[in-house]
């Protein structure tokens, strides 16, 4: 049985008129007397007891409306289902592991929850290769420190705002102190993120000890936070990171307070400006910024 002939035929059921099925669905009315005509042709049976004006359901006409309603329903839903599975969205999220320690994870798992059909595929990048990302539409969201420069057609939402720590090897003489201020920092041998990759970082590090009238030596530039790591711990020099790095930090590396602090950095999801009205990746950083808000919470009850 043709679908399509059974909407013909419910709709003229309905109507109780020809003309107006017809007129409903589009057709002449000889064009759907035909379809129904075709319909009981291919059933073998009567659907219609028709009279010079007008017409009645057969029994078996009764028995196909009701059961054949029933039946569409089905194949519409069906149908929607199947459109939705092949629409599954999939976001493309360009993160920065040091930066979403906390926030990324549990922001995935609650957005599986409202959108279970959804895929997320993540890239760890650094934040001039999420930008790009971002730009050529290779990514449809980055997760990292917000550009001080602007950004054609990004738009910037704030997710978490982390203080500065200084990651020491336990063999260095400024393991020793509780709290460390800026002038310790003075003439210290520094493991950074490189420039090229890193601009932002970068601007907000030399730009942080040209205020202090500090000196920075720079012993490395790093391609990555687990280079940049390796490189504390095998003695290089010190390095200024974010907090949430804490959980990536090895044992023989300590994570230092200093204050005064620098700005805090500004973690940020970035789009698309013409993706802002995008509702299944909206609520993906809504998620981002929920998950945001729980771990600071968790981190100052914790401090």
């Amino acid at each position: 049985m043709e679908l399509r002939l059974l909407r013909s035929f419910i709709a003229a059921a309905e109507d109780g008129n020809i003309s107006r099925a017809a007129s409903r669905l589009g057709l002449t009315q000889p064009a759907l007397s035909r379809q129904i005509k075709s319909m009981e042709d291919d059933l073998g049976i009567t659907l219609l007891e028709r009279a010079a004006h007008s017409f009645s359901l057969t029994a078996a006409g009764e028995l196909l409306l009701r059961e054949g309603r029933s039946l569409l329903e089905r194949a519409d839903h069906l149908e929607q289902r199947v459109r939705a599975t092949a629409k599954a969205q999939t976001l493309r999220v360009g993160y920065s592991p040091s930066l979403t320690a906390g926030i990324l994870v549990p922001a995935i798992e609650a957005f599986a929850q409202l959108h279970p059909r959804a895929r997320v595929e993540l890239s760890d990048l650094t934040s001039m290769e999420m930008l790009e990302g971002l730009q050529k539409g290779s990514l449809d969201v980055v997760v990292t420190v917000q550009s001080g420069k602007e950004v054609s057609d990004v738009s910037w939402q704030p997710v978490q705002q982390q203080t500065w720590r200084v990651a020491v090897p336990r063999q260095h003489p400024l393991h020793a102190k509780e709290t460390l201020v800026p002038a310790d920092l003075n003439d210290q041998r520094l493991v950074v993120y490189h420039p090229r990759d890193y601009p932002d970082y970068w601007a907000l590090v030399s730009g942080w000890f040209k205020s202090q009238g500090m000196n920075a030596r720079i012993a490395s530039e790093c391609d990555g936070v687990n280079s940049l790591i390796s490189a504390v711990e095998a003695g290089l020099g010190i390095a200024l990171v974010v907090e949430r790095i804490a959980c990536m930090i090895p044992e023989r590396i300590m994570l230092k307070p200093l204050k005064p602090q620098p700005a805090p950095v500004c973690i940020s999801a970035g789009i698309l400006e013409r993706s802002r009205q995008d509702k299944v990746l909206n609520v993906f950083i809504e998620e981002l910024k929920r998950a945001g808000e729980i771990d600071k919470t968790r981190s100052s009850l914790h401090a």
